[in-house]
């Protein structure tokens, strides 16, 4: 009988399907495992304020109910983080990753929506960086989350990510990838891969229309789908930049406000 590779994410909802829980369970399938979700929080736009973003946390013990029902299986054979919305979310999760002795662990600190700039829950950022940094087999902070968790503020340079991901290292994640995404100047898009000794640069072409809606949560999931299928992680990292890369390139315009990636991209243009 084949093996069934098994992969989770804890997570926030996107009813419009480009990011979140539900850009999880896509990639987790692109990538051939078996994904589990914990719901974390649900995330509404209103198309009549500006695509204003709501964001609605879930109760920690139901959290904590959903990944007790996770975990009865045992450990899953790599797990992500995504949007955890409370401070007692985030103490639900460490828990859960010390208690079952979770391995290949990626932690992606959404601290912010798409189109907004200011921390959802400063204090669930701090949590994140305390508690689930040290637990880290990965973390995959944007430009921004980068300057929160390393204390530099804005990074505005390849030298600025190389830093941050020097200093996110020491607050105890083993591997840190600063992504540069379309927020860095220039016409290249630019990650920061760091391992605590060699840094990787990973460039490719910036694409137009930039259809990236839910890119760096699909990283953090087709880095955890290659985990979970014995990828080393500078082989999972690569592989997921081109997974978005495709992803970005076969996205779509929903609306005025938003073009979300389609996560079926990579195998499609195979």
């Amino acid at each position: 009988m084949t093996k069934i590779i098994k992969t989770l994410t804890i997570a926030g909802s996107d009813s419009s399907g480009g990011a979140g829980i539900q850009a999880d369970l896509k990639t987790f399938e692109e990538y051939g495992t078996y994904g589990f979700s914990a719901l974390t929080t649900i995330v509404t736009m209103d198309p009549d304020k500006g695509w204003h973003h709501n964001v609605y946390p879930i109760d920690a013990t139901i959290v904590a109910e959903q990944l007790k029902t996770i975990f009865a299986g045992g450990p899953v054979d790599a797990m992500k983080t995504g949007m955890l919305g409370s401070v007692d979310i985030v103490r639900v999760v460490e828990q859960a990753i010390k208690e079952n002795h979770q391995t290949n662990v990626v932690i992606d600190p959404v601290m912010v929506c798409k189109g907004e700039d200011e921390v959802l829950n400063p204090e669930s950022a701090h949590a994140i960086r305390d508690l689930l940094l040290p637990l880290a087999t990965v973390v995959t902070p944007n430009l921004f989350e980068a300057g929160v968790l390393s204390g530099l503020g804005k990074l505005s340079s390849i030298e600025d990510m190389k830093e941050a991901a020097r200093l996110i290292h020491d607050l105890g994640a083993r591997n840190v990838v600063v992504k540069g995404g379309k927020a860095l100047g220039g016409d290249r898009a630019v990650d920061v891969f760091y391992n605590g000794a060699d840094y990787t640069i990973f460039e490719a072409d910036k694409i137009e229309p930039a259809t990236n809606h839910g890119a760096g949560c699909t990283f953090a999931a087709a880095i955890t789908g290659g985990l979970a299928n014995g990828l080393p992680i500078h082989e999972a990292v690569a592989k997921a930049k081109d997974f978005v890369l495709a992803a970005i390139r076969a996205g779509y315009i929903f609306n005025e406000y938003v073009g979300p990636v389609f996560h079926g991209g990579y195998r499609l243009n195979r």
